[in-house]
């Protein structure tokens, strides 16, 4: 049998940078950069392999020369301690790879496609919510399609949208599982929906005031207020509510509302900054908002921040009305429908709606500016009660 022993602490200290062996196939390596490495020669199947087993002096003598017996046993016991302890890697590794842990990784991972990294949309919320709370601490390797169904049935017909969303935001987390070399099932989202079966719930329309009301509504809101005139503006524009609330005065260019990519509805990396003609009564509220502007924003919260959702709602509430502000949006697009003769694709422009295929997208390179100036003019003139809701709109409109 070979000598063993041969290193003492005094010999490598002083020793030069070369290979040394310590007897029975351990060896040091001293590097020319001043490190030192153990490493152990076994012969497996015949074949010579080079074991590293750490630094030193981090790993010390003695405990080189235990480590070092402890693989020559596995070798003489038939076990390749190599793959032995590379098998060992991948276990420990994979008991880490808990669906939550998956879960953030991937959320990080997506963030640079999420507006606001991800915290506008809210876009982990289903998952922190009504998935993790349940399977959040199971290994993902191990999730099947009965997990995520039990995870989901709670809300699935009560919850519907919520629940949809939560399922696809799995079905990307998976796919990013799967990209990290992880044992899934890359069908058991897919596989869940089936079990889930057609959901029951129907979805329900945001309340919305007729358009013949319009008027007799815009005319309630004379007082000059902050909420009075967001609102008025919410109307005369049919803009969503973010792209109001976050409404800032550098952002009108020439008479034009250039609504920031950030504050419009859309992944990413799919929308880009919209135009909205202002008419001469958005201009008057504008200026009549101007006052109660606070750092830089026209329509600022009444602490901080900017003037919130449900602040509109309530002013809607408290008159006893069941429609909300989003629904401005219906009752412009319905006027546009019944009472002018606007091409669809005009229409569907003013609400910022995507109209056509992508091919016809991509050859389409208009916003149709021109024609909607006429019919937001027009659009605040029925609102102001200066003209007849069913005038047909024809010079312009095309």
């Amino acid at each position: 049998m070979a000598s063993k022993h041969k290193l003492s602490f005094a010999f490598i200290r002083s020793a030069s940078a070369g290979k040394y062996s310590d007897g029975a196939g351990l060896w040091l390596h001293k590097r020319d950069d001043g490190g030192s490495q153990w490493f152990l020669r076994i012969s497996i199947g015949g074949k010579r392999r080079e074991m590293g087993l750490g630094g030193y002096p981090e790993i010390s003598i003695k405990q080189a020369r235990e480590d070092a017996e402890t693989f020559r046993s596995a070798v003489r016991n038939g076990i390749d301690p190599i793959q032995h302890r590379d098998q060992q890697k991948r276990e420990l590794l994979n008991s880490n790879n808990t669906l939550e842990k998956i879960s953030y990784e991937a959320f990080e991972a997506r963030k640079a496609e999420l507006k606001e990294d991800g915290k506008a949309g809210r876009w982990f919320t289903p998952i922190k919510l009504h998935v993790l709370p349940k399977i959040g601490n199971m290994r993902i390797e191990e999730i099947n399609q009965h997990n995520i169904k039990n995870a989901l049935e709670p809300i699935w017909h009560s919850k519907a949208d919520t629940a949809r969303k939560a399922l696809n935001r799995l079905n990307l987390i998976f796919k990013y599982a799967v990209a990290m070399d992880l044992d899934v099932d890359i069908n058991a989202v897919a596989k869940a929906k089936i079990l889930l079966g057609k959901t029951r719930h129907k979805p329900v329309k945001i309340p919305a005031l007729h358009w013949r009301d319009i008027p007799e509504f815009y005319e309630t809101l004379a007082e000059i207020t902050s909420v009075n005139l967001a609102m008025r503006l919410l109307i005369l524009t049919g803009v969503r509510s973010k792209p109001l609330r976050h409404f800032r005065l550098e952002e009108i260019q020439d008479n034009i509302w250039v609504i920031p990519s950030a504050n419009m509805k859309g992944r990413k990396d799919k929308v880009s900054d919209f135009r909205v003609p202002l008419s001469q009564e958005a201009k008057n509220v504008i200026e009549l908002a101007m006052p109660f502007s606070r750092n830089g924003y026209l329509f600022p919260g009444i602490q901080k921040g900017v003037i919130s959702d449900a602040t509109m709602s309530r002013k809607m509430e408290r008159r006893g009305m069941v429609e909300r502000p989003h629904g401005f949006r219906s009752s412009l697009r319905t006027w546009l429908a019944e009472c002018t003769d606007a091409p669809h694709e005009v229409c569907e422009t003013i609400l910022a709606h995507k109209s056509g295929t992508d091919v016809q997208m991509s050859y389409r390179r208009t916003d149709f500016l021109e024609q909607r100036k006429v019919l937001m003019e027009r659009w605040a003139g029925y609102t102001l009660g200066e003209t007849s809701g069913l005038t047909l709109i024809k010079e312009g409109a095309r």
